[in-house]
């Protein structure tokens, strides 16, 4: 059972895998791929998966929620978010706050729910998605006018714990164990506990970092992994905000400076993608498409309010105040209020409670999140263009900590060949390109600094130094000529679809060939290679 177990779950990753590369070049929200291949292995799909248990789910999904808020502040970069903290942190708190208040009046007045049940689903729904505005960010390279990308990023980053908090109090309402001095409590209790707790653990994990050298590659991964765990645990079994905890620490350590900062982004980006596959393929597990029609019209009704009136209203009456936030930029961050995994989990947390509401918040959610990553995530860059808030000259990259203001630099060698054109040159009278200068020359035993009278002679090593290239797309690769294979005998030039030729190794010997050189079998090559090229 155990085996059976993990084939399906190898399965279902690589799928997750290939949908996200495909939904990318067909302008499809991977999410929403991620949901549809949860349908389909779900009850009602075409490969059921017995899975309807909502508890499991709930902490599945809790653990998954995690690392998504510790990455939302790891990823924040914290000398572009702190001109707007304030207005940031408003959006995030009392943003929330107005925008579950609102939509739940919506729910009560537009479908005579009652108050508590309206509530709560305006909390499940209150926060926007970190991940979600992230990666649309990232991969539209969106550069937005007026500090507008982040205040985006740390608003979503930063709003799920008031949003969870909200859910945690009005499920003790539904419970009816909610009283004067157990709401006052468990506000304080949240933030006060949350608040301590991060700051607390964060100091703790950064003095470490500072007294303990880990040297062993991955390890300090563990290390980042296991202190989100504990970022996390430790506050909720005081009562306090686990969220709230984590993000503080990942915001703060973040901003630390340690060697494997950047390269930690990056696999916290990793582990975001795949906590966010889980918790949307758990959604499409649980859905049940045969019962949506029941839902499909309150959840779009829901969605257009928030979109249009719920939203708007909350960005601007708290941007408004600070008198240098034009209204068609209030209006690009009231439209980024996606809905996505934080909302998934709330409302799996509100319909696996002891007292079970009413109404179907979970396929409500469900199809309100659906469509707000596809229809309204989709739209982010048309919608930012109509409103005239792109600016080509602002790098989107910048708000982000895996972002260098250092000019990476990488070093190279050119051999000086008699009667090359280098030859018997000053370094002054050649013709180099913008970005790259000669450092050194090695002359035999002996060191030159390459100064601009320098003459370059026969026999010289010149290390030159230039901008790093940093294209994922295209990169280095090696090949062996086999024997009768189709490139052995013949000059590179005759042979077709191999990328380009920098090196050929033969023996112990390196050089570098040109269209002519013929390749022997055994020779090792080292290919230029893009991703779309076929060999």
């Amino acid at each position: 059972m155990t085996t059976l177990f993990l084939i399906l779950v190898g399965v279902v990753v690589l799928l997750c895998i290939g949908l996200n590369s495909i939904s990318s070049r067909i302008g499809v929200p991977a999410l929403l791929a991620f949901i549809l291949l949860g349908i389909l292995f779900g009850n009602s799909g075409l490969i059921p998966l017995q899975f309807d248990d909502h508890t499991a789910a709930k902490e599945i999904c809790s653990i998954a929620l995690i690392f998504i808020m510790f990455y939302g502040g790891f990823g924040t970069r914290w000398k572009s978010a702190r001109p707007i903290v304030a207005e940031a942190s408003l959006l995030a708190s009392l943003g929330v706050v107005l925008t579950a208040a609102f939509t739940g009046m919506f729910c009560h007045y537009a479908f005579r729910w009652d108050w508590t049940e309206s509530l709560l689903i305006g909390a499940v729904v209150g926060s926007t998605d970190a991940a979600s505005v992230f990666s649309i960010l990232r991969s539209k390279k969106l550069g937005l006018k007026n500090n507008t990308a982040p205040i985006l990023e740390m608003e979503s980053g930063s709003n799920d714990p008031m949003a969870h908090m909200l859910t945690l109090l009005m499920l003790s309402v539904l419970k009816g164990t909610a009283t004067g001095g157990s709401i006052a409590w468990m506000l304080f209790a949240q933030i006060a506990f949350g608040l301590g707790c991060g700051f607390f653990i964060a100091i703790l994990a950064a003095t470490f970092l500072e007294k303990v050298h880990i040297k062993d590659k991955g390890y300090d991964s563990l290390f980042f992994v296991a202190t989100a765990l504990l970022a996390y645990a430790i506050p909720e079994i005081i009562g306090g905000n686990g969220y709230l905890s984590v993000y503080i620490v990942g915001v703060y350590l973040g901003n630390r400076e340690f060697p494997s900062r950047k390269a930690l982004v990056n696999f916290f980006d990793g582990i975001t993608g795949f906590a966010q596959v889980i918790i949307f393929f758990l959604l499409g597990l649980l859905a049940r498409p045969a019962e949506l029609h029941k839902v499909i019209i309150p959840a779009l009704a829901i969605f257009v309010f928030m979109l249009l009136v719920a939203r708007p209203l909350s960005v601007m009456s708290i941007l408004t105040p600070f008198r240098k936030y034009p209204f068609r930029q209030q209006a690009l961050v009231s439209f980024v209020g996606l809905r996505g995994a934080a909302s998934i989990v709330f409302a799996i947390v509100a319909t696996s409670d002891t007292v079970s509401p009413t109404h179907d918040i979970f396929n409500i959610v469900f199809c309100l999140v659906l469509i707000s990553i596809s229809l309204q995530g989709s739209l982010i860059p048309f919608v930012s263009k109509k409103l005239k808030m792109v600016d080509a000259k602002v790098d989107v990259m910048k708000t982000f900590n895996d972002y260098s203001e250092q000019k990476e630099l990488q070093a190279g060698s050119i051999d000086i060949v008699p009667g090359g054109s280098w030859d018997g040159k000053r370094v002054m009278d050649l013709d180099l390109p913008k970005n790259m200068m000669l450092a050194l020359v090695l002359r035999g035993e002996e060191r030159i600094i390459a100064k601009g009278d320098t003459v370059l002679q026969a026999g010289d090593k010149v290390v030159v130094v230039t901008k790093t290239f940093d294209e994922k797309e295209i990169f280095l690769i090696e090949k062996k000529v086999k024997k009768n294979g189709r490139r052995a005998g013949h000059a590179i030039k005759d042979v077709s679809g191999e990328g380009l030729v920098l090196l050929v190794r033969r023996d112990d010997e390196d050089f570098i060939p040109d269209g002519d050189t013929v390749l022997l079998e055994g020779d090792i090559l080292v290919l230029l290679r893009h991703e779309k090229t076929t060999a």
